[in-house]
């Protein structure tokens, strides 16, 4: 191996067959999924689900006429090279239909939550500029609520029925309504419909672009610690983590993988791991709108057997404590890739006991499109670690006040990654970027440690520091102890002021079904794991945590107080977790 062993150590650590650097080819994002087209092109592409065994199938070729035929109608429309568009869309074909057509013309994809409603839809419109937005009609009228609020782009409305033809019109409507939505298609505004531009016969040529400068998708991040703001993710940041994932997965095989795609696609995570990676080679995606619950989630991995399924902590505790899951054969699927959350341990050991697959538990964040380390699948996994750099990657613990200042291995320092997937910077933010750009180098906020075999640990992010009486207190720590509890479901920690040690920590429970676990056992629990300043000095019960829409705590509403049972819609009782929603949630 050319490359230093003494300027990156990790790669004492990396397994047979995993490279040290992968070459990013110089393509863009829709070139990529052409050169799938071609090489599988009778193979199936996409399993759109309204329920387990009601689906329709595209082949790649059938994907992509419809690619080329949508992208003929936003050309019509008048989109052009370097435009704004929205998708303000759950996990549907129409989403990836759009994505991939406007990235073909070179435009950018600006990522919308489904379940944004006000001035949360309002922000990104109007930050990013968005000249044209892709909705579905139950959707629609919440964007009819803010019209008169924000600059009117092109609206272009689908219908969840017209992508269920195996499911009577009726019944797609009837399902919507149940939950609480309109299906009917928007009275106020203008809008074009999505089936219109399936019908274009245009075929514009492929944009001519720089993949390293065009920019191909606004990808929102910071609202769990401030106001939004847009990573800028070029062609060649995307490519080059699906090229990078690639190689992290030793032993996947490229047109014979199928994915269950659970996971949102508006969000960084579940647009590279469960849709371009997986696409980009050969993959079969499953695609479902509905939020993943404990019992269907189980149903779909017997209908369909996937081999990969991406998730978050919370939707595999959620398969985890499903009552039925060990009677259920789930030994189909080979391996898990865990993000956006950290991943407790309980839930790794117990997932892997019931399911038989290779659980494995990443790192990432939206600046960098978004994975930058894994657990090896093939090789020596360490539980609570986050694993290795990717390939191509580097990464450093940095001194948090003075980030050129490398911190001495096996000591706590700031995260700082470098990498062809690290973003442009942040849109109309040049002293944020600044910020966290140094000198090629992105500095992440999260608080980590390395060991002497290059594995990562992420003790906390460096905002959630809790200091009791000057001593620090990561929450990861204790939280890590509160899933040992035989009782406890879920659980996130804060630091709450205090007279005399300036804050204490504050925790926050969720008791699994048919348990009534006390405040004081609960502290007294943790006492007997830990240092006592770092025990919980009062407990609150959730009936759910407020949480992204990938599973991630909401530290900064707890703190606030925002956040109630009634911010996540809770998966059934019997599961005894919460699953983030894929699909708009009724509240």
């Amino acid at each position: 191996m050319s490359v230093s062993m003494s300027s990156r150590p990790w790669l004492r650590s990396y397994p047979d067959g995993v490279p040290a650097d992968v070459a990013i080819p110089n393509t863009p994002v829709a070139d990529m999924l052409e050169n799938a087209v071609k090489k599988w092109p009778a193979r199936d592409a996409l399993v759109f689900a309204l329920a387990p065994g009601h689906h329709k199938v595209w082949t790649f070729t059938e994907l992509w006429d419809e690619i080329e035929r949508v992208s003929g109608g936003l050309s019509d429309l008048g989109m052009k090279h370097g435009d704004r568009i929205a998708l303000y869309l759950p996990n549907c074909p129409q989403y990836i239909i759009t994505y991939f057509a406007a990235l073909r013309l070179g435009l950018t994809i600006v990522q919308i939550s489904p379940l944004y409603l006000g001035d949360d839809l309002i922000f990104p419109i109007k930050d990013s500029g968005a000249k044209a937005i892709v909705t579905l009609d139950f959707l629609s009228h919440k964007l009819e609520e803010v019209w008169d609020r924000v600059p009117h782009p092109i609206v272009i409305v689908g219908r969840l029925k017209e992508e269920a033809t195996f499911i009577p019109s009726l019944v797609v409507n009837g399902r919507l309504k149940k939950k609480g939505f309109d299906p009917s298609l928007p009275s106020k505004i203008p809008y074009t419909r999505f089936r219109d531009l399936r019908r274009s016969k245009s075929r514009p040529a492929k944009s001519k672009l720089d993949v390293s400068k065009d920019v191909a998708v606004f990808q929102y991040t910071g609202g769990t610690t401030g106001r939004p703001k847009a990573a800028m993710l070029t062609h060649r940041n995307l490519v080059a983590n699906a090229v990078q994932s690639r190689a992290w997965f030793v032993g996947a095989a490229d047109g014979d993988e199928k994915v269950l795609a659970v996971i949102p696609f508006f969000h960084v995570y579940g647009m590279t791991v469960a849709m371009n990676f997986p696409l980009f080679y050969g993959a079969t995606l499953v695609v479902s709108p509905d939020r993943p619950e404990p019992n269907s989630l189980l149903k779909f991995m017997v209908t369909y057997h996937p081999t990969q399924l991406p998730g978050v902590p919370a939707l595999y505790a959620a398969i985890c404590n499903h009552p039925e899951a060990k009677n259920t054969d789930l030994r189909g699927v080979k391996i898990c890739l865990s993000g956006s959350a950290p991943l407790p341990v309980e839930v790794w050991k117990k997932f892997e006991e019931l399911t038989g697959a290779n659980l494995i538990e990443g790192y990432g964040l939206s600046e960098a499109s978004p994975a930058t380390h894994a657990n090896p699948v093939q090789g020596k996994k360490k539980i609570g670690s986050i694993g290795l750099p990717l390939p191509s990657t580097e990464s450093r613990v940095v001194d948090p006040n003075d980030p050129s200042k490398e911190m001495p291995q096996g000591q706590e320092g700031e995260l700082a990654i470098r990498g062809p997937q690290i973003m442009l910077g942040y849109w109309n933010r040049p002293e944020e970027t600044a910020n966290v750009l140094k000198n090629g180098w992105l500095i992440t906020g999260d608080i980590a440690k390395v060991d002497e075999d290059g594995y990562a640990y992420i003790v906390d992010r460096k905002k959630d520091l809790i200091l009791v009486g000057g001593f620090n207190v990561y929450p990861r720590e204790v939280e890590e102890v509160l899933y040992q509890h035989p009782q406890i479901a879920e659980a996130a920690v804060i630091g709450v002021p205090h007279d005399t040690l300036g804050e204490v920590v504050k925790a926050f429970v969720v008791a699994k079904p048919g348990t009534h676990p006390t405040d004081q056992e609960i502290i007294d629990f943790v006492k007997s794991k830990i240092a006592h300043f770092k025990a919980p000095r009062s407990v609150e019960f959730r009936e759910s945590l407020p949480k992204t829409l990938v599973g991630k705590v909401l530290r900064r509403e707890l703190r606030e107080g925002t956040g109630s049972s009634k911010t996540e819609v809770s998966v059934a009782t019997t599961a005894g977790a919460s699953v983030p929603p894929a699909v708009v949630a009724a509240r």
